[in-house]
């Protein structure tokens, strides 16, 4: 099929997709503004005009490796002595030896004085399920001064050390490089998109893209933890994600993955290929570039990994690699011009840069509206449904899981997981059958999941 063929009809997949999401978001959801809350959307859209962006004659993600097949294609030949991608071989410690106590990791929120009580619930939550075991301290992050009693009420809540962080005014403005007339009139263009009219959503993502991981209170630490208020954790956490990412080499850490909204990023892929082509000495042997790309790097098929929860070592944002990634994304202004995510940043530059294997799912319960992930058991692609169910069985009972497994959002039309899966060569099930789920929310106490 002709390329430009295959562009209009992978433009009107998304059409439907993306809009069956925002509706569905939009009836779950309450109307505002707040920069936090990334899945609210004030009004419904249009997007049957979408094309994926077209570039003269056909570019391409250099060094683009497809596991299915085992080879990198687009291979720029790179002198041995230039090959300069991420090292990371000295980031993670040796947890076996006796005086190792618990990883130099935090949990982090960026929150406003008024999202107290949903912040308040997330904590709760969290807690429950995780934190209450290790005690790891929690950082606060507000672009305003908390409140004597925003900050009272969460550190009574948290079980580790608590500190709060005023993000300072230079990171949470215009950089003397953005047109500030120009940045006006693209949020009256973009009016009716997603947060496309918010000046304040535009300096919460550039801020959670190039600035978070540089806050003075965050460089105390090398691994962070993201938390959101009205996030919630239905089932026990049984293990240290920061351990086990540390143990088993892991960088990036996601639960959720989706499509984003291309009328918010069209020229998000174009900046990316000319980085990438710029330098492909940054481009290592056996990347996941497969996950956002489905045409052998010519295009961004959208998937990204929800950054509202995310798991990560900042060394790779404080890597050489990525702060010239950023600065040259900035320096394009789609975080103002356009409206670019924090969360296709984070992902595109994961996807390309690292070693398909040091990007984890991490298989737990999580609900942040208006999807869950429910911990299905994962295997191999030749394990059977029944073997995977009864698996999946074992994991929801013994996690004592408060939510109706039936709720699961991994291998769904608009989420990425089965992308995701399919490249790791992996498989999971696509639900739980009715008898089975309502036979395991008996036992654990969880409602049913509401009948549509």
């Amino acid at each position: 099929m002709p390329i430009i063929n295959r562009r209009i009809l992978r433009g009107l997949s998304y059409t439907l997709i993306s809009s069956l999401l925002i509706l569905a978001i939009f009836l779950f959801s309450n109307v505002h503004q707040d920069y936090n809350s990334q899945t609210v959307y004030n009004k419904l859209f249009d997007d049957s005009s979408y094309e994926p962006p077209k570039h003269d004659g056909i570019q391409r993600l250099a060094n683009f490796y497809d596991p299915l097949a085992d080879k990198t294609l687009n291979q720029v030949h790179i002198n041995p002595n230039a090959y300069d991608p991420i090292k990371f071989d000295d980031w993670f410690i040796d947890t076996s030896k006796p005086e190792y106590t618990k990883m130099n990791a935090t949990m982090v929120s960026l929150v406003r004085n008024e999202e107290l009580s949903d912040m308040l619930e997330s904590i709760e939550q969290f807690e429950a399920s995780f934190n209450h075991k290790y005690h790891y301290d929690w950082v606060f992050l507000n672009d305003k001064e908390f409140t004597p009693r925003f900050k009272k009420q969460v550190a009574a809540k948290c079980s580790g050390n608590v500190k709060f962080g005023l993000v300072p005014e230079e990171h949470w403005s215009y950089p003397d490089f953005i047109d500030q007339d120009k940045a006006a009139q693209a949020r009256i263009d973009m009016s009716h998109i997603i947060y496309g009219g918010s000046e304040s959503y535009r300096f919460m993502c550039r801020y959670q893209s190039g600035f978070f991981w540089r806050h003075p209170i965050m460089l105390e630490y090398d691994w962070y933890w993201r938390v959101e208020p009205s996030t919630r954790y239905p089932c026990d956490i049984p293990e240290d994600l920061f351990k086990y990412m540390n143990d088993n080499k892991k960088i990036y850490g996601f639960t959720q993955s989706l499509h984003e909204y291309h009328e918010t990023i069209p020229s998000l892929f174009d900046s990316v290929l000319s980085f990438t082509n710029e330098h492909p000495e940054y481009v290592p042997h056996k990347n996941f570039a497969s996950f956002i790309s489905e045409d052998e790097g010519e295009t961004y098929n959208g998937c990204h990994f929800w950054s509202n929860f995310e798991i990560a070592n900042m060394k790779l944002w404080r890597s050489k690699q990525y702060v010239e990634f950023f600065d040259y994304l900035d320096h394009q202004g789609g975080f103002f011009y356009e409206r670019h995510g924090d969360a296709p940043v984070h992902s595109v530059f994961a996807s390309i840069f690292l070693p398909m294997d040091q990007i984890e799912y991490l298989n737990i319960g999580y609900y942040h509206i208006p999807f869950w992930n429910v911990p299905y058991a994962v295997g191999k692609n030749s394990d059977s449904d029944e073997t995977l169910l009864e698996q999946t069985k074992e994991k929801f009972l013994s996690l004592n899981c408060k939510v109706d497994p039936r709720e699961d959002f991994t291998i769904n039309g608009f989420s990425c997981g089965e992308q995701y899966f399919k490249q790791k060569k992996l498989r999971t099930l696509p639900t739980v059958p009715d008898k089975d789920a309502l036979e395991w929310i008996k036992i654990t106490g969880a409602e049913p999941k509401e009948e549509q």
